[in-house]
C-alpha cells in the first residue's frame, strides 16, 4: 500500500500550494512500462474485434464497425458525428496513443479564448492581477501524480486538454474516475463527441523538454499507463448551448470520464496511489483564502510538456445575465491547461477539487471555471452508481 503525503499545504493567503501524491512511484513491471496483464475486453486494433455492445451502436448510426476500426472513426460527417449523451461510444484502438502522437496533439486554443467579460456586473469582481504559473516539481508521480493529459480526437486533429483523478463514492479505494472539462470531450451545440479520448496521469514525469521527450522510454512519457474513457457524461448545458469561446455553456463545462487502462486491469486509483475529494459546496469566493489550478498548458509561450500551477485568491466571473457565476483567478496558463482541476484546502488540510479550467482571455491573465452546481453533483453521482461495484 503506498503511503499518501498530505495533498496540499497552504501557509497563508495565496500562498503555494504544494500538491503531492505517493511516496513513492510505479515499481516493478509498472516503472518498466509492463504491462501487469493482457489488453482488457474492449479493444480494438491490431486484428482484435470490438466488443459487441460496441459495435451495434456503431451500426445503430450507419457506421461499419470494422472500418470505424481501420480509420473510419476519421470521418466527421455530420450525420455520423454521434451527439447525444446516449450515444458515447469510444473504443480502444490499441497503440494509437504512442509518444510521438501525444507530443503532436495541440490545445484548443479556440474553447480557451474569451472576450471581455459582460452582462452582469454585479456578479462580477474586478478582473485580477496575472499571476506568472509555476512549472509542477519532478518528478510528477511524486508530486501531483492524480494531474495528467486528455488526449482526444476532433476534426481539427488530435488535441490535448488537462484533467484529474477523482474519488467514486461507490468504489472507495478503486475510482475509475477522471475530472476534466466539458470541451475536452463535446464539441458543444456545433458537434458531438470527440474520439479516442484517453487519459495519461502524471504525463512526462521528469518533465523532460519536447526534444528531449522524443528520445525518452514510454514509461516517463506515460508513468502510469494510458486509460480510455469508456464512457462520458458531461451537461446538457453544455451539449446544448457550448461553443468555441465557451458561449452560454461555459458555466456547466465540466466532465466526468470512467476510464480503463489500455493494458491491464487494476483501476486508475489503485495505480497512481490516489484519488482526490470533490467538493460541491465549497463556500463563496470570499470565504477562500487561496485556490490553486493545474494543469499542462500547451498554447504559446507553453509548449504542453510541462505541468504548471497557478494560486490565487479567487473572485466572481458573470458571463451573461441569468447563468451562474463562475469562480476567476490571475493565471498566465493558455490552452491545454483546460478541463485542468481547481483546488482548495479543507480543514484538517485535506485537499478537494472545486472546479476546473473552462476559460480564459485570448492574451492569457486570467482563468475561469464553473462552480460546481447540483447538476454537476448529479453528472458525478450518475456515474459512480453506473459503474457500482465494477
Amino acid at each position: 500500500m503506498r503511503s499518501i503525503r498530505p495533498l496540499l499545504a497552504a501557509t497563508g493567503l495565496a500562498a503555494a500550494l504544494t500538491l503531492t501524491a505517493t511516496g513513492c512511484g510505479p515499481t516493478g513491471d509498472e516503472a518498466a512500462g509492463k504491462p501487469a496483464a493482457s489488453s482488457p475486453a474492449g479493444t480494438a486494433g491490431g486484428g482484435a474485434e470490438l466488443p459487441a455492445d460496441l459495435a451495434d451502436k456503431l451500426r445503430e448510426h450507419g457506421v461499419d464497425p470494422e472500418k470505424w476500426k481501420n480509420g473510419e472513426w476519421r470521418n466527421w460527417d455530420r450525420d455520423t458525428w454521434l451527439r447525444e449523451a446516449k450515444d458515447f461510444v469510444n473504443p480502444v484502438i490499441e497503440g494509437l496513443w504512442k509518444p510521438e502522437r501525444m507530443r503532436s496533439a495541440t490545445s484548443p486554443t479556440k474553447t480557451m479564448a474569451a472576450g471581455t467579460a459582460t452582462g452582469d456586473q454585479g456578479a462580477t469582481d474586478p478582473e485580477p492581477r496575472p499571476v506568472e504559473a509555476v512549472a509542477e516539481e519532478k518528478p510528477y508521480h511524486r508530486n501531483a501524480a492524480p494531474v495528467g493529459k486528455v488526449f482526444f480526437d476532433a476534426p481539427g486533429g488530435s488535441m490535448v486538454c488537462s484533467a484529474t483523478v477523482v474519488k467514486d463514492p461507490k468504489n472507495p479505494g478503486r475510482s475509475n474516475l477522471v475530472w476534466t472539462a466539458g470541451h475536452c470531450v463535446h464539441a458543444g451545440k456545433e458537434g458531438g463527441w470527440y474520439r479516442n479520448i484517453a487519459f495519461v496521469p502524471a504525463y512526462n514525469d521528469l518533465g523532460r523538454s519536447p526534444d528531449a521527450l522524443e528520445k525518452a522510454p514510454p514509461q516517463e512519457v506515460a508513468p502510469y499507463g494510458v486509460y480510455w474513457a469508456d464512457w462520458v457524461s458531461t451537461s446538457g448545458e453544455w451539449i446544448s448551448q457550448g461553443g468555441p469561446t465557451g458561449g452560454g455553456g461555459a458555466p456547466y463545462d465540466y466532465a466526468v470520464m470512467h476510464v480503463k487502462p489500455e493494458n491491464g486491469t487494476k483501476s486508475l486509483e489503485e495505480t497512481v496511489g490516489v484519488a482526490l475529494d470533490v467538493d460541491f459546496g465549497a463556500p463563496q469566493a470570499a470565504g477562500i483564502p487561496a485556490m490553486g489550478a493545474w494543469g499542462y498548458p500547451a498554447a504559446p509561450p507553453y509548449d504542453g510538456a510541462l505541468m504548471h500551477k497557478c494560486v490565487d485568491r479567487p473572485g466572481r466571473l458573470t458571463l451573461t445575465p441569468g447563468t451562474p457565476t463562475m469562480w476567476r483567478i490571475g493565471c498566465t496558463m493558455t490552452g491545454g491547461s483546460s478541463g485542468g482541476g481547481w483546488f482548495i484546502e479543507k480543514p484538517g488540510g485535506k485537499l478537494a477539487l472545486v472546479s476546473n479550467t473552462s476559460i480564459g482571455p485570448v492574451t492569457a491573465g486570467w482563468l475561469a471555471g464553473p462552480r460546481l452546481d447540483r447538476g454537476a453533483e448529479q453528472i458525478y453521482t450518475m456515474m459512480s452508481d453506473k459503474f457500482a461495484g465494477r
